[in-house]
């Protein structure tokens, strides 16, 4: 019963973050701390899911490296939005 109240938590926790991601799109850096949310809520899950199956644990620890690699790339592009406009706003970054 208790495994179960953990995987609704982790789903309503993935949805906060989608939720989060989809409304709040003024700053890149919300943006990008609601993606590493997700991802380590869906981490979170995906432990609990596979660990109690018994399987091994390296997809998971694939999944973690990952995120990982998109939260530098997240961090490198915000590093590179704020030195090239002065600011993390999606309005005044010019894609074209």
């Amino acid at each position: 019963m208790t495994i179960l109240v953990y995987y609704y938590v982790s789903i309503f926790s993935i949805m906060c973050g989608v939720l989060t991601f989809v409304r709040d799109r003024k700053h890149f850096l919300s943006t990008l701390l609601s993606l590493e949310f997700i991802m380590l809520n869906i981490f979170w899950l995906m432990s609990m899911k596979f660990f109690s199956v018994g399987v091994e644990g390296y997809f998971v620890l694939f999944f973690l490296t990952l995120a990982a690699c998109e939260g530098a790339l997240g961090l490198s592009l915000l590093v590179y939005m704020v030195r090239s406009s002065g600011v993390d706003y999606f309005s005044s970054f010019n894609i074209l």
